[in-house]
């Protein structure tokens, strides 16, 4: 039927070509953010499984950060621990050595100064080894050093302290230790083999805690990017595919409006009905 008022084929040609701007539109919106979902709009369910992974993605990120700093707290004690350890064999050089019987008052004050600067020495790196407000070997740390191991923040990896303070049960030199006479000496031989079999057994612990806190945030690590790549998995665009689906709308934009045109000139042909 030819008719002025109402044109069915230029209709559907319209709505044909609507589609096609419509999809070039998702399609150019995929390729300037690299996102075949980009929003709920896009593909709800989706945009909620991706976001959700996000949000573990953010979690795991904040775990890190409080491995890491574990990590940190651990190795600046360890540090500490092996400076006292080496502090202590030089101290039991000065204490066997003060111990000769033969040795003169002057030798062996002289001996009594550097174990006892030694000492003081020790008193002075646990009290500096600190790391972010926490000091893993001056007693302080009652509960250790502790840090998120889940996403969700209900699973936290803890390590206990090694207090190395003096006249402690490391360390059980006392604060007032000295070498000053031969009797004194000979006695604080064995007390200072006792304090550096101790600190050796202390770092050893935390040696393992070290580890145990480096295992963790090397698996944090490793599944933060597994989710990360699930996450591209999801929403990323294929570029290649997109750029081909582009070309593809390009040629039926153009020929959708070629086809606009012809139905669009139908009525005209009314005309020659009446000449």
């Amino acid at each position: 039927m030819l008719s002025v008022n109402t044109n069915a084929g230029a209709m559907v040609a319209l709505q044909n070509l609507n589609g096609t701007v419509s999809q070039m539109g998702q399609v150019q919106a995929a390729i300037s953010t690299g996102l075949k979902v980009a929003n709920a709009k896009d593909n709800g369910a989706i945009y909620a499984i991706a976001q959700n992974m996000r949000g573990d993605v953010a979690g795991y990120s904040a775990v890190t950060d409080s491995l890491n700093r574990g990590i940190s707290t651990i190795d600046v004690a360890l540090s500490a621990g092996q400076s006292i350890s080496d502090l202590l064999i030089q101290m039991k050089s000065k204490a066997l050595a003060a111990s000769d019987a033969s040795l003169d008052t002057a030798s062996r004050n002289a001996l009594n100064n550097d174990f006892t600067a030694l000492r003081d020495q020790i008193k002075t790196i646990v009290s500096n080894a600190t790391f972010n407000g926490f000091n893993l070997i001056d007693g302080s740390a009652a509960n250790g050093v502790s840090a998120l191991a889940s996403s969700d923040g209900t699973k936290r990896l803890t390590h206990a302290s090694q207090n190395m303070s003096l006249s402690g049960t490391i360390v059980t030199i006392k604060s007032t230790g000295s070498i000053a006479t031969q009797t004194t000496a000979s006695a604080m031989i064995a007390t200072v083999d006792a304090s550096l079999k101790n600190v050796d057994a202390s770092l050893a612990k935390l040696s393992s805690g070290a580890k145990k806190f480096s295992i963790q945030a090397d698996f944090v690590s490793k599944l933060s990017d597994a989710l990360t790549t699930g996450i591209g998995n999801l929403v990323d665009a294929n570029m290649a595919q997109e750029s081909a689906t582009l070309q593809s709308l390009q040629v039926k934009q153009q020929l959708g409006v070629q086809a606009l045109s012809i139905a669009n000139q139908a009525p005209s042909i009314t005309l020659s009905l009446f000449r």
